[in-house]
């Protein structure tokens, strides 16, 4: 499964120092998950995350799940012996904190052993200006936002509808896409308020991300549903490809479903959602046959 067709629904944060996290883990309904050396980890237990983690990956069991392992940022002491840790480790990506340009990317890769992709969080203010040129990086292949420390770096209010940060996070999407990277919204850090967790999932798929980092399992299933196709959804793409062939084979170029006009771009938008409930389901079905 390319990085393209994978989905990225829910990428939730693992402690690479808890070994019974890096065990759940295995189980858990989620597309993606960041295994994290950085802020999870106190600086006097990262030798001992780095064996944890490295010995986790190892013994495997993570299925279709994206492995992305969150090293410590280029200005610390740790990252080198992070990425010496995970030369032999089986991996998807490597995440670095605190990217401000692609000179970062760059310094990362030319220390790297391995091919491995390179994902980069954004959240500073430097890092949001220098999107683009970071996405357009050739081993870039996702970004992270980092939202609370971006709030931190801009010194903006914490307000439910995120109104301070919609600019950060619109540019973000915007070198995504230009770019053809993946992009995954930040983390919403009240675990147990649902209803707020559904307004920015719904909020972040409106905007254009593929997917919610999470902090926590129980906030799994919400962004899985909010970031998938829903049954409606599906039904009208399928409406609209439908229209659109009849429209075409009368020599029309436009159809009509709903009293909303269809057109070629609707169609291909129609596809890719129908491509991404396909993905989503193969993958469910691979994940209940393993159990």
């Amino acid at each position: 499964m390319s990085e393209d067709t994978r989905p990225y629904r829910s990428v939730l944060y693992i402690p690479g120092s808890k070994q019974r996290a890096l065990d759940k883990a295995r189980s858990l309904p989620v597309d993606a998950i960041i295994l994290d050396l950085e802020d999870a980890v106190t600086p006097e237990a990262k030798p001992a995350a780095r064996k944890t983690l490295a010995t986790a990956l190892g013994e495997g069991g993570y299925g279709n799940r994206v492995q992305i392992v969150r090293i410590n940022g280029l200005e610390t002491p740790w990252w080198q012996d992070d990425i010496a840790a995970l030369a032999d480790s089986d991996l998807d990506a490597i995440l670095l904190p605190k990217v401000n340009s692609p000179e970062d990317i760059q310094r990362l890769v030319d220390a790297l052993a391995s091919p491995v992709s390179v994902w980069a969080m954004l959240e500073t203010p430097l890092g949001i200006l220098n999107a683009q040129s970071i996405a357009a990086h050739p081993r870039t292949a996702g970004f992270v936002v980092g939202t609370n420390d971006l709030a931190k770096e801009l010194n903006c209010r914490f307000r439910a509808d995120r109104l301070p940060l919609l600019t950060a996070l619109q540019t973000v999407l915007l070198a995504a896409r230009a770019e053809g990277v993946i992009a995954i919204d930040g983390v919403y850090n009240q675990f147990k308020d649902v209803a707020g967790l559904q307004f920015e999932c719904e909020q972040g798929r409106d905007l254009g991300f593929d997917g919610k980092s999470l902090i926590h399992p129980a906030q799994i299933d919400l962004a899985n549903q909010v970031f998938a196709p829903s049954v409606s959804e599906i039904a009208l793409a399928q409406r609209q490809i439908e229209a659109f062939k009849q429209a075409s084979d009368a020599g029309q170029g436009v159809a009509v479903v709903d009293g909303t006009i269809v057109e070629n771009l609707h169609v291909e938008t129609a596809q890719r959602l129908l491509d991404q409930a396909q993905v989503i389901a193969e993958q469910a079905a691979i994940e209940q046959a393993g159990t």
